[in-house]
Order: C-alpha cells, then structure tokens, then sequence
C-alpha cells in the first residue's frame, strides 16, 4: 500500500522540481538532448524530392561553406510557420530541404506554396534517415559546417530568437 503512495510523491517532487527549474530558466521543456551536435552527419544518400536535386553525405561534407539542413513535411503545421522564416534565411546561407515521411506530390506542393528556400530538396520517404540524424519530429534544422561536422541543431520552428540566439552565433563560431 505504500508503494503507490511513494510512487506518487516521488512523481510529485520530479514535477515539482521541473517547474521551479522553469521558474528560475534552468529547464527548457522544449530543449531536447541533441546528440548529434559536434558529430558527423550520418552516411544517406537520398532521391530527388520535386523542384530540387536529391543528395548524399558525401556532398554535404564536400561544401566549402556551412550548409543549414532542414527537416519538414507538409503535413507539419510549424513548419508551415518556419517557411518564411527560411525563405528570408536563404539569402543569407544554402538552406538543403528533406522531405520526411511525405508524398511526393505534397511536398512539392508545400515547396511552391510556401516558396522555395531550398538549395537543394531530398525525400526521406520512409523516414530512417532521419532516424540516423536523431530527428524527433519536424521540423528539425542541422547546422553542418564543411567536412560534414553539425555544429548546431534546433528541434522545432526555426524562429528569429533561435536564429540570433543559437544559429548566428553558431556560424560566427565557425568563422563565418
């Protein structure tokens, strides 16, 4: 009779806990353990996904600049949220897209709807790429420096605050 009783206390402080570290901006519910920061890109080599050119690792580690790679799907309801926000980013630095578990078709019609940031646009149909990137959900970015090195990552909508806050910083690090 007590274990429910202890099981439950010890649920009440872990809950208690998370919420005053939220409190006090020592935890972040939608910071997720990136495990793929400051490790390779993992070795895929994925088909074109309509308008753009499929692609593999081994072309992504050959770029002589850092390259963002985007996660997204036209089902995704945020990453209808981030699409200006990467179209805006584009001029700025080569945006690679992979459409995650999507059909052809919409992905493409998501891409001409929302316009085109993408240098280059991939279909991970069946979704075990992303699986090796360690994606959670989309939308989901990469920073990958030359010598295919991910030096950042954000799970969620790419916003103005984690551009300045995480991405920029992240490329000025890298010397750019």
């Amino acid at each position: 009779m007590l274990a429910p009783l202890g099981a439950a206390a010890a649920a009440g402080v872990g809950f208690w806990s998370m919420l005053s570290g939220m409190g006090s901006g020592r935890f972040d519910p939608h910071d997720i353990h990136a495990p793929a920061v400051n490790r390779r890109v993992p070795d895929f080599m994925l088909p074109s996904q309509a308008p753009g050119t499929g692609f593999s690792s081994q072309q992504l580690a050959a770029q002589q600049a850092p390259v963002l790679v985007n996660f997204f799907a036209s089902w995704c309801i945020p990453c209808v949220l981030e699409a200006q926000t990467l179209v805006g980013l584009a001029h700025t630095l080569p945006i690679w897209g992979i459409a995650y578990k999507d059909h052809a078709d919409n992905a493409a019609g998501f891409v001409k709807r929302t316009g085109t940031p993408y240098a280059r646009l991939a279909a991970d149909g069946d979704g075990l790429s992303a699986i090796d990137w360690g994606v959670s959900g989309v939308p989901e970015s990469f920073l990958v420096l030359p010598g295919g090195l991910i030096r950042w990552h954000v799970a969620g909508p790419l916003t103005q605050d984690n551009i300045s806050g995480g991405l920029m910083p992240a490329l000025r690090g890298a010397g750019r």
